[in-house]
C-alpha cells in the first residue's frame, strides 16, 4: 500500500479521499526541514501547500518518494530540477483556486479605484471624510493584463462585464485565443502606454521577473493603478514606491511581495497602497477544492499511474494509463536496447509510432523510450528524469507519428543516430499486450526481450549455430530461446539469445574466437 505525507495544514477531507482510495496517510505538519528529512524516506507521496520547502537536501533524503502535489498553483518552494533529477513527479492543482485568485485581484482593482481601506478606516475613526476621497470609475477604463492563462482569462472576462476594454500581454496567446477572450493582444509597451490598470497573472520566471522595473514604470501611463496577485518579484518594489512618491502611479494594490512573510517593506505607509497577506487563493471553497484535487491526483498517480497538472513530465490520465501501459513497456525495452547496443556514440534519438500506437498520447511513449535508453549511465533512471539526463547528455529527441497501414497493427521504432549512420529497432505487441522485437538494425527478427540475453553479429555460414551451442554447453549455459535473423544468404546474422545461467567474461571471450563473429554482447532487461 503507498504511503502519503500530508505535511502541511489541508482540509481534513483530502486525507480522507487517500484512505478510501487506499492510500495510507499521515498529516504530520509544521515540522522544521531536520525534522521532515527524518521521516521523508517513509512515504511514496507529498502533499504539501506553500509552508513545506522541498529543497535539494529533503529530496536526497526522500529516497522512495515518487510523487509531490502542491494544493495550489506556485510550485517556488519546491526545487523541481532536483526533484526531476531524482526522478518525482512535481504537481500541481492549477484550477482549484483560479477563480478565488481572479476575484481577489477584481477586489483590488474596485479597492484602489474608489480608495476603500483608507476611507474605511477613517471613517472608523469618527472622522466622516466624504469630501476627502474622489475615486475613478472602472467603466470605460483599459485592464492591461500581464498574463493571459487561466487565472488571466477569468480577470478578463470578469473585466469585460464590467464594460472595460482589456489589453493582454502573453507570449503565448494565440491571436484565436485573443479573439475568443474577447481581448486585445498587445506587445508590452504597448500595453504600458495604454493602461488605466495593470494586472499581473504571470509565474515568476527569469523572463518575467521584474517585468515591472523602474524602466517599464516609467513607460506607463500617468496615474495608473497596479495590482498583483501572481507572485512578488514580478514588480521592482523600490521603483514602484518612487513611481507612487513622484505621483506617476496613483495607486496599487499587492497580495504577493519578494520576501514573505512581509514584515517590512518601503511601500508600507505609502498612500493609496493597500496590501493584502498573499490572500489570493483564500477561500474556504478554494481551499476545500484544492485540498480534493491533489489528494485525486496523488492517488490516481501512486495506484493507476495517472499523471495530472504535472510540471516535469508529460500527464496521462488514469484511464490513459491502462491503454498506454504495455506500449511503455515496449517502448522501454527498445530503447533499452539500442541503449545496451550503442551507449556514449549515440547524438540523437527518434520515436516513430504507427497503427495503434499512433493513436495514443505518444508523450510518455518517448519518455519511456529514453527510460531505457539512459538506464546505461544510471540505475535510477525511470520515465520522469529520463529526458532531463538525455538533454544533459545533449542527445536530440524527436517524435514522429505516422498515419498509415503498416504490416502491423501497432509499431513504435526507435532510431539513434550515431557516428557510424543511423541504427533503427522496431517492435510491437502481440494480442495487444505481449511486447515483442520484429527488427533489428535492418534486420527482421522476432523475439522477446527479457532477462539476460546474448546478442551475436556473424558472417551467415553453416555449422556457426553448433559451434556456439556446443561452446555454452561445455559451459553448462542452457539456451532458452534462440532467434536468428540476417539481411541474406551469406551475409551478416544476428541472433538473440536467452540465457538460463550466467555468463562469465571467459565464455564470451569464447563466443569471440568462433570463426566469423563480428560482435558479441550480454544484454539485461527486467
Amino acid at each position: 500500500m503507498p504511503k502519503v505525507l500530508i505535511s502541511d495544514k489541508m482540509d481534513p477531507r483530502a486525507a480522507a479521499i487517500f484512505r478510501e482510495r487506499g492510500v495510507e496517510v499521515d498529516e504530520i505538519t509544521g515540522k522544521t526541514p531536520e525534522e521532515l528529512k527524518a521521516i521523508i524516506g517513509q512515504y511514496d507521496g507529498l502533499a504539501i501547500r506553500s509552508s513545506t520547502k522541498v529543497t535539494k537536501d529533503i529530496l536526497d533524503h526522500a529516497t522512495n518518494l515518487k510523487v509531490i502535489g502542491r494544493a495550489g498553483i506556485g510550485v517556488d518552494n519546491v526545487d523541481i530540477p532536483a526533484a526531476s533529477s531524482k526522478g518525482v513527479i512535481v504537481m500541481n492543482t492549477p484550477f482549484g483556486n483560479s477563480i478565488t485568485t481572479a476575484e481577489h485581484a477584481i477586489a483590488l482593482m474596485f479597492a484602489l479605484a474608489r480608495q476603500l481601506p483608507e476611507a474605511n478606516a477613517q471613517t472608523q475613526q469618527g472622522l466622516w471624510p466624504k469630501n476627502g476621497f474622489m475615486g475613478v470609475e472602472v467603466t470605460g477604463k483599459t485592464l492591461g493584463l500581464i498574463g493571459a492563462g487561466n487565472i488571466g482569462s477569468i480577470v478578463a472576462s470578469r473585466a469585460l462585464g464590467l464594460k472595460m476594454k482589456v489589453v493582454a500581454f502573453d507570449p503565448f496567446l494565440t491571436p484565436e485565443r485573443a479573439v475568443e477572450m474577447g481581448v486585445e493582444k498587445a506587445d508590452l509597451d504597448t500595453l504600458l502606454a495604454k493602461a488605466d490598470f495593470i494586472t499581473l497573472h504571470t509565474p515568476l520566471t527569469d523572463q518575467t521577473r521584474n517585468i515591472l522595473s523602474k524602466e517599464n514604470l516609467a513607460k506607463t501611463k500617468k496615474g495608473v493603478r497596479i495590482i498583483n496577485c501572481a507572485r512578488g518579484g514580478l514588480i521592482d518594489e523600490a521603483a514602484l514606491k518612487e513611481a507612487m512618491d513622484a505621483g506617476h502611479v496613483a495607486g496599487a494594490a499587492l497580495d504577493v511581495f519578494v520576501q514573505e512573510p512581509a514584515k517590512e517593506s518601503p511601500l508600507f505607509g505609502t498612500p493609496n497602497f493597500i496590501c493584502t497577506p498573499h490572500l489570493g487563493a483564500s477561500t474556504d471553497e478554494a481551499q476545500v477544492n484544492v485540498a480534493l484535487q491533489v489528494a485525486e491526483q496523488l492517488s490516481d498517480y501512486l495506484l493507476d499511474g495517472g499523471i495530472t497538472n504535472a510540471l516535469n513530465v508529460p500527464s496521462l490520465s488514469a484511464e490513459e494509463a491502462p491503454k498506454l501501459k504495455p506500449y511503455m513497456a515496449l517502448a522501454e525495452e527498445l530503447g533499452s536496447l539500442v541503449g545496451q547496443l550503442e551507449g556514449d556514440r549515440i547524438r540523437s534519438v527518434s520515436v516513430e509510432v504507427e497503427g495503434h500506437a499512433a493513436e495514443l498520447n505518444q508523450k510518455p511513449i518517448t519518455a519511456a523510450v529514453l527510460a531505457g535508453l539512459m538506464r546505461v549511465y544510471s540505475d535510477t533512471v525511470n520515465m520522469v528524469n529520463a529526458p532531463f539526463l538525455a538533454k544533459e547528455r545533449g542527445l536530440d529527441v524527436r517524435e514522429v507519428r505516422h498515419d498509415r497501414e503498416g504490416d502491423y497493427q501497432t509499431l513504435v521504432r526507435v532510431t539513434v543516430k550515431t557516428e557510424s549512420g543511423e541504427k533503427s529497432v522496431a517492435g510491437t505487441l502481440f494480442g495487444n499486450a505481449q511486447a515483442r522485437l520484429v527488427e533489428l538494425f535492418g534486420i527482421k527478427v522476432e523475439a522477446d526481450l527479457a532477462g539476460d540475453m546474448l546478442y551475436i553479429v556473424n558472417q551467415d555460414a553453416p555449422g556457426f549455430i553448433g559451434r556456439l551451442g556446443s561452446t555454452l554447453g561445455e559451459a553448462n549455459v542452457n539456451i532458452g530461446t534462440f532467434h536468428l535473423g540476417r539481411r541474406n544468404q551469406g551475409g551478416e546474422a544476428v541472433l538473440l539469445l536467452s540465457l538460463d545461467g550466467a555468463v562469465t567474461e571467459t565464455v564470451l571471450a569464447d563466443i569471440c574466437k568462433l570463426a566469423g563473429v563480428k560482435t558479441v554482447k550480454l544484454l539485461r532487461f527486467a
